[in-house]
């Protein structure tokens, strides 16, 4: 009888001994798990670059939050603000209350403005001010592969990484994207007036402008760039967009051409519906020419002061897309020749928001 008590013992003892082998590689395996979720992983950002000056601060924060709302797979977004000393600290303050708010889905570098020293002045007010900026960024950002380019007045209405898939569509010799200036040649500016060589039948847009910097680089883009200003620069209008035309016209397979939807501006609609968007809805909206702030076409304004308005980290279907919706609705914009898009301005927010609660 001791001898089985004793047998007994023995089996509950080894099987406490067996329990604690099996289960202590569980407890590490969970704690490595809890120190990687503790240590987040390197992650490529999405770089997004604009160029801010005079009176942009407003249209560039509006911007930014358009581009973080609409990060619906929450994407790492990498912005690099070229702008006046002046303006650093408005920016920089607006940007940390953000961050705060979403401190994992985006970051923010404020950059000073930087230009060639021969003649500085001359490149920092071609066009607009600071405008000629961009032409300038593969030597600025020397540890920056490829980013996005974006002109203030531009609004995401779909997620950063719709667009960024367009750099797997490149071929070899492609070094940048952009979409056509116009759709159709009867209003079409570059075919009637420019004169100077542009970039296909209609020429680009310089809006929105995905760049690849390390093929930039390799292809001497800088180099170039001075050139056509200094044999150019007499001849051009529209700054460093009319020097952008000129030198895809002379290597027009470097460029790679979007859909006029990544990029849609009034000029699309404002006569005549020109702009055959492929899935029937807008990606980037462009109010240009003050267009955001003009009752001219009201929808563009409607949908600046609805992101304007809109509170980053709220619900966005309550605090954006309904009311968005609600004023999209009003009847001067039904009216009006653009506020016949207005269905596929809400096609991919309703999408994304539309079920939010």
């Amino acid at each position: 009888m001791l001898h089985l008590h004793m047998c007994f013992l023995c089996l509950i003892g080894i099987g406490i001994l067996i329990y604690f082998v099996h289960q202590r590689p569980s407890c590490d395996h969970k704690g490595m798990l809890l120190s990687r979720n503790n240590v987040q992983p390197a992650r490529t950002p999405f770089y997004i670059v604009v160029v801010c000056c005079g009176q942009r601060v407003q249209e560039t924060l509006v911007m930014i939050k358009s581009a973080i709302l609409f990060n619906y797979e929450q994407e790492y977004l990498k912005f690099l603000i070229f702008t006046e000393k002046e303006k650093d600290d408005e920016l920089r303050e607006k940007l940390t209350d953000w961050k705060s708010i979403l401190p994992a889905l985006f970051d923010f570098d404020i950059l000073p403005l930087n230009f060639p020293s021969q003649n500085e002045i001359e490149w920092k007010n071609l066009f607009k001010p600071c405008a000629a900026q961009r032409l300038f960024l593969p030597s600025l950002l020397t540890d920056v592969d490829s980013l996005l380019y974006v002109d203030t007045d531009i609004l995401f209405l779909s997620p950063i990484s719709d667009i960024w898939n367009f750099f797997k569509k490149f071929n070899d010799s492609q070094i940048a994207a952009l979409t056509p200036e116009h759709e159709n040649e009867n209003i079409g500016w570059y075919n009637r007036f420019a004169r100077h060589p542009f970039y296909g039948r209609l020429g680009v847009n310089s809006g929105v402008m995905l760049m690849n910097l390390t093929r930039m680089r390799e292809f001497n883009w800088e180099k170039h760039i001075l050139s056509i200003h200094e044999e150019y620069k007499l001849r051009i209008i529209w700054g460093d967009q009319d020097i952008i035309n000129i030198l895809f016209y002379y290597y027009p397979d470097k460029l790679f051409v979007m859909p006029c939807e990544y990029n849609y501006r009034p000029d699309h609609c404002m006569y005549m519906s020109i702009c055959n968007m492929t899935d029937s809805s807008v990606k980037l909206i462009h109010g240009n020419r003050g267009y955001f702030h003009a009752d001219r076409q009201p929808l563009f304004k409607i949908i600046y002061e609805s992101m304007e308005s809109y509170q980053l980290g709220s619900n966005a279907n309550t605090n954006f897309l309904m009311p968005l919706r609600e004023a999209l609705n009003r009847k001067s914009v039904n009216e009006s020749s653009c506020g016949k898009i207005s269905t596929e301005v809400l096609k991919i927010a309703t999408k994304l928001f539309g079920n939010s609660y």
